[in-house]
C-alpha cells in the first residue's frame, strides 16, 4: 500500500498489533508517531524500526486512559509530524472477571481506556486530520462473541467503540475522512501467545486452526488507510481466521 507522505499516530504503539502497524505504515512511507504507556525499552525498539525504513518516527508517553493525557499527546504527536493524515486508536486492556465478583474497578479502568481513550483521542484529531484521512479503532471479535466467561466488560467496551465508528463515519464523512474499525480475533502477542494459558480454549474455534499474526492486522490496518480502501466507512471488519463464524 503507498503510504507515501502521510503522516500517522498509532496509540498502544510500542509493541504488538500497534507496533506492526507502525513498521507496516512506515514500510509503506508514512512518518509515524506512536504513543506509548510505560514500557520505554519496547517504545524505543519501535521507533528505530519505523527510523530504519528512512521515515520520521517518535515515541509519546501517554496513558490513554487519562483523558486530558491522551488529547495532549495527539496534539504533540501532529506537531511533531507537522500535520494528520491517519489515525489508529490500538492501545487498550484487557480484564477478565464474573459479574460475581462486583468488578467495579475492572469496569471503570477498561472503560476509561478502551472507550475514553478512543473519544478523547478521536475528539482532539478531528480538528487536526486532513480532509480525505483516516481513524482506525483496533476492536475485538469479542464486540459481538464472547467463547469464555468473565469477558462481558471487555466486549462491551469493544462493541461500544465499533458503534462510535459508526457515529463518526456519519459525522466525519462530509469531509471525506474514514472511519474503520478491525475487530481480531486470536492474535499471537506476547500478551495472549499462540502457546498460552487462552490457546487451548481459543485456538480449536478457528476455522484456519491457528493464532493470527501481528503482521495481518497491520496489513489490513494499512489497506484500510490507503486510497485502495476509498469507498469504506462505518465498517467493522473480523480478522479472525474464522473464529466468529
Amino acid at each position: 500500500m503507498d503510504l507515501t507522505g502521510k503522516k500517522a499516530i498509532v496509540t498502544g504503539g510500542s509493541r504488538g498489533i500497534g507496533a506492526a502497524i507502525a513498521k507496516r505504515f512506515a514500510e509503506d512511507g508514512a512518518d509515524v508517531v506512536i504513543t506509548f504507556a510505560g514500557n520505554q525499552e519496547a517504545a524505543d525498539r519501535t521507533v528505530a524500526a519505523i527510523t530504519a525504513t528512512g521515515r520520521k518516527g517518535q515515541a509519546i508517553k501517554a496513558d490513554s486512559g487519562d483523558a486530558a493525557a491522551q488529547r495532549a499527546a495527539i496534539h504533540a504527536a501532529a506537531d511533531a509530524l507537522g500535520g494528520l493524515d491517519i489515525l489508529v486508536h490500538n492501545a487498550g486492556i484487557a480484564e477478565f472477571s464474573s459479574i460475581e465478583t462486583d468488578p467495579a474497578d475492572a469496569f471503570t479502568r477498561q472503560f476509561d481506556v478502551n472507550v475514553g481513550g478512543v473519544f478523547a483521542g478521536t475528539a482532539a484529531a478531528a480538528s487536526l486530520i486532513a480532509d480525505g484521512g483516516r481513524i482506525i479503532v483496533i476492536g475485538s471479535v469479542n464486540a459481538h462473541s464472547m467463547p469464555i466467561p468473565g469477558g462481558a466488560i471487555y466486549g462491551a467496551t469493544k462493541a461500544a467503540v465499533a458503534a462510535l465508528v459508526r457515529g463518526w463515519a456519519r459525522d466525519l464523512g462530509a469531509r471525506g475522512i474514514l472511519v474503520n474499525v478491525i475487530q481480531p480475533g486470536p492474535i499471537d502477542t506476547d500478551l495472549n501467545p499462540a502457546d498460552g494459558a487462552f490457546a487451548a480454549v481459543l485456538t480449536p474455534p478457528i476455522a484456519l486452526g491457528r493464532y493470527g499474526r501481528s503482521e495481518e492486522v497491520a496489513a489490513l490496518a494499512a489497506f484500510l488507510a490507503s486510497d485502495e480502501a476509498s469507498f469504506i466507512t462505518g465498517a467493522a471488519i473480523d480478522i479472525d481466521g474464522g473464529f466468529s463464524i
